[in-house]
C-alpha cells in the first residue's frame, strides 16, 4: 500500500511490530504517486460510511476527510488505500488501509497517480 520508505510508520501504527499476519492479496499492482507511494494521490470526502470486512480496511464515516496514496489495478481496482482524518478519531493519529473507491468523491487532485508499483506483503498485513 504505502513505499519502504513509510512501511515502519504504517507498520507500527498497525501494530505489526507485534506480530502481524500477511492476508490475501488483493491485488499484485497499484497506482501511486510516485515509487515510494509516499505522495498523496488526491483528497476525498466519504459520501457514506464503510464497515470494514476485515483487518485490511479501516472504517469510515460519511463527511471523512482520506488521503488517497494508491489505487489498485487489477481484480482489487475497486480499492483505494490510503488514510482517514477526521473527528471521529480525535487526538489518536490516522487510521491507515484500504477503502472502497465507490464511497468516496475526490476533491482535490494533488499529484498524478500515474506509477505503477508492485504490492507487497507489506500491503495486506493485518495486526
Amino acid at each position: 500500500m504505502f513505499g519502504k520508505g513509510l512501511c515502519l510508520a504504517f507498520c507500527v501504527l498497525l501494530g505489526v511490530a507485534r506480530g502481524g499476519r500477511t492476508m490475501p492479496k488483493l491485488a499484485d499492482k497499484k497506482l501511486c504517486a510516485d515509487e515510494e507511494c509516499s505522495h498523496p494521490i488526491s483528497i476525498a470526502v466519504a459520501l457514506a460510511d464503510y464497515i470494514p470486512q476485515d483487518c485490511r480496511f479501516i472504517p469510515i464515516r460519511r463527511g471523512q476527510t482520506l488521503y488517497v496514496y494508491s489505487k489498485l489495478k487489477g481484480r482489487g481496482r475497486l480499492f483505494w488505500a490510503g488514510s482517514v482524518q477526521g473527528e471521529y478519531y480525535g487526538e489518536q493519529a490516522a487510521q491507515l488501509g484500504f477503502f472502497p473507491s465507490s464511497i468516496v468523491q475526490e476533491e482535490h487532485y494533488l499529484m498524478p497517480g500515474k506509477v505503477e508499483v508492485k504490492t507487497d506483503h507489506w500491503d495486506f498485513n493485518c495486526h
